[in-house]
C-alpha cells in the first residue's frame, strides 16, 4: 500500500490480544481511524456507533464467532466492507462465506502483504461505488431517488438535475448513513479538475437543498456531507 492515510474508517476484531494490538498500530498508518474489539458482542456495537467503511474479522471470536457477527450486520447492511480471517479451507465454510459478500478472506497466519493486497481490493470496490440493494429510495415528503436511472422525483414528478448535481446525489445515495468527505466529493464529481473550490461545492449543496425536503443533505463539521434517508 501507499505511504497515504485514506480516509476511511477500520473495525479490526481478533481476540488475540498481541496480534490485535499489532495490526491495529500498522493499521493506523494508513487509515484515518482504526477501532479494535476483542469479542463479536463488543463489535456490533463499535460497529453500530462508529460506522466503519471496512470490517476485518476474525472468525473465531468469543461471545459471537465472525460469521454470526457479519450475518447479523448483513441483516440490514451490504455496504460495509469485510475482510474475513481464518484457519478454515473447508467447501462448508467457504459456501458459508459467499452469502456475507466477503471483499476477501484470508487463511491464517497473515502476512502484511496478504493482508495490503486484500486491502487494496476494498478500497477499489469502494471507490467503485457501494451495493445498494433496492432500487428505489423513498425519502419523506414524497419524494424518492431511482437508483438505476438516477432521477429525482416528488410526487412521480421528476425534478431537474444538473449533471454535477446527479453525479453528487448518486455518490451520496450509495452508501446509506455514509460521510462523505470534500475531498472524496472533488474526485469523484469533478475528477481532477483543480478549478473547484470549497465554497463551489457549498453552491451546489446550496442548490440542492432546495430540491429536497428539510434535513435530507446533512453537513458533518469538518468532514463532508452525507444523505439522511
Amino acid at each position: 500500500m501507499t505511504q497515504s492515510v485514506y480516509p476511511y474508517k477500520i473495525l479490526f476484531v481478533e481476540d488475540e490480544k498481541a496480534i490485535r494490538e499489532n495490526y491495529s498500530t500498522y493499521l493506523k498508518t494508513f487509515f484515518a481511524e482504526v477501532f479494535e474489539a476483542e469479542d463479536g458482542v463488543k463489535a456490533y456495537e463499535l460497529y453500530k456507533l462508529k460506522k466503519p467503511d471496512i470490517m476485518i474479522v476474525d472468525i473465531n471470536i468469543p461471545k459471537l464467532n465472525g460469521l454470526k457477527l457479519l450475518e447479523k450486520i448483513r441483516e440490514n447492511d451490504y455496504t460495509t466492507k469485510a475482510i474475513m480471517l481464518t484457519a478454515h479451507t473447508d467447501k462448508s465454510f467457504l459456501l458459508k462465506a459467499t452469502t456475507l459478500k466477503l471483499t476477501k478472506y484470508l487463511v491464517k497466519p497473515i502476512s502484511r502483504k496478504d493482508l495490503n493486497e486484500a486491502l487494496e481490493s476494498t478500497i477499489n470496490e469502494i471507490l467503485k461505488y457501494s451495493v445498494i440493494s433496492i432500487q428505489k429510495i423513498e425519502l419523506s415528503e414524497n419524494y424518492s431517488w431511482n437508483v438505476e436511472l438516477k432521477e429525482l422525483k416528488h410526487h412521480n414528478h421528476i425534478i431537474e438535475l444538473t449533471n454535477k448535481e446527479r453525479t453528487l446525489l448518486e455518490l451520496l445515495f450509495s452508501h446509506k448513513n455514509r460521510v462523505f468527505t470534500y475531498e472524496e466529493i472533488f474526485e469523484y464529481v469533478w475528477g481532477y479538475d483543480e478549478s473547484i473550490t470549497l465554497n463551489g461545492l457549498k453552491n451546489m449543496i446550496k442548490r440542492l437543498r432546495k430540491k429536497f425536503p428539510e434535513n435530507t443533505i446533512l453537513n458533518i463539521f469538518n468532514e463532508g456531507y452525507k444523505i439522511n434517508f
